[in-house]
Order: C-alpha cells, then sequence, then structure tokens
C-alpha cells in the first residue's frame, strides 16, 4: 500500500497569509509616503533615498516569498514522482545489500561472499538496537555462501519477527582481513511515505533505494 503524505494545502495557506501581510505592510507604506509628499516643505523636499530603500527591500521580499514557494512546490513534485516510481516496485523482489534481512516466521536468509579462501569466517546477527544474538562459523571457501537463520538465539529463546543484520567477518591464515559483503532477498508488498522520502518495505523492514542492488519480477 502507497502512503503518501501532503502538505500542499499547509504550503499554499503559509503562502497566502505572508503574502497578505507583505500586502498590508506595503499598502500602510504607501499611505504614510503619500501623507509625507502632500506635507513636505517646498522649499525642503524629502531626501528620496530612505523611501525608495523601502521601496527595493519590499521589492526584495516578495522575491524571496515567490522563489520559497517555487521551492516548496518543486519538492512536493519531487516527492509525488518518487512515490511513483518507488509504486513500481511493489510486488517486485530486490536485492537488498545493507546486510539486513527480515526474520519472518522464524526464518531469515542471507547470502554472503568471500573474495578469497579464509582460515576463519565469523558470523554475528545483530538486533535492531546493536545487540548481539547469535554468533557462529561461516563458510571459509571462496565465493557465495547461503546462511538461513531459525531466529533462535545462544540460549534457544525464539526472537520476535522484525529486521536483523548479519555482518561477515573473515581473516586468511595470516590474519589478514578478507574482503566480504552480505546480501538478502525478498517481495516488497508496501511504500511508506509518512517520512517524505519513500521507503520500500520488505517483509517486516524498511529498505532505502540506495540499499537496492537488484530488481526481479
Amino acid at each position: 500500500m502507497v502512503s503518501p503524505v501532503s502538505n500542499s494545502s499547509t504550503t499554499t495557506a503559509d503562502t497566502s497569509n505572508s503574502m497578505k501581510q507583505l500586502s498590508g505592510n506595503f499598502s500602510t507604506f504607501l499611505t504614510l509616503l503619500t501623507t509625507q509628499l502632500k506635507n513636505q516643505d517646498p522649499t525642503s523636499p524629502m531626501d528620496s533615498n530612505a523611501f525608495t530603500q523601502q521601496l527595493v527591500m519590499y521589492s526584495q521580499v516578495e522575491q524571496q516569498i515567490d522563489t520559497n514557494t517555487n521551492l516548496k512546490t518543486l519538492i512536493g513534485q519531487n516527492t509525488t514522482n518518487a512515490g511513483a516510481m518507488a509504486a513500481a516496485y511493489l510486488g517486485k523482489k530486490v536485492s537488498v545489500t545493507n546486510g539486513n534481512a527480515s526474520l519472518s516466521g522464524g526464518s531469515a536468509a542471507w547470502v554472503y561472499n568471500l573474495d578469497t579462501a579464509s582460515a576463519a569466517t565469523q558470523l554475528a546477527i545483530t538486533d535492531a538496537n546493536g545487540k548481539t544474538v547469535y554468533s557462529g562459523l561461516g563458510e571459509n571457501t571462496a565465493g557465495g555462501h547461503t546462511f538461513t537463520w531459525d531466529g533462535k538465539d545462544a540460549n534457544g529463546n525464539q526472537l520476535p519477527d522484525g529486521t536483523y543484520k548479519l555482518a561477515v567477518t573473515a581473516t586468511d591464515s595470516g590474519n589478514n582481513k578478507v574482503t566480504s559483503s552480505v546480501a538478502s532477498a525478498g517481495v516488497v508488498s508496501q511504500i511508506d511515505m509518512t517520512g517524505g522520502t519513500p521507503k520500500l518495505i520488505v517483509g517486516s523492514m524498511e529498505v532505502d533505494f540506495a540499499d537496492i542492488a537488484a530488481l526481479a519480477n
């Protein structure tokens, strides 16, 4: 479900109020200026610099209000366009590269890759609060490996569904770090627009567009 949020009515109201206030102040200024001009001493006319500066100031304020209005309109259009683009992901399978996966029904799965063979590979899973809830040994051969977790911690307790992150730490025989990467996959079920920037909902987790590596039907 797409949940767009619009603030166009608020923007319109704020702009309207600003323009009304500016218009009222400008009208008062013109009235005072006209009165001063009518009652000035012909032998000692008013210095025009002061009210010229006032006119320039009002013009600059008006231009700034228009600029702000145009910027807010552009931002609103970009948000709408982003929401429309996000909707194209609904029902599609995506590959997520930030290490997160959704634990659902007692199962979460990741794919991790080792650039070269390792002497030791350690797997660690953390919850949304950054607490380590599982640790164990991983594969040592180079290439891709699949890891499926049953959602149980070290004490055998079943953890609730949610977003969990897998980290892979691998070293070779010389205790040098082996480069690794982690990904998970899932189907986009919803688009969350409540924060202004679209988020893809995959299982029970929110995913940024920047963390999507691949899209499939």
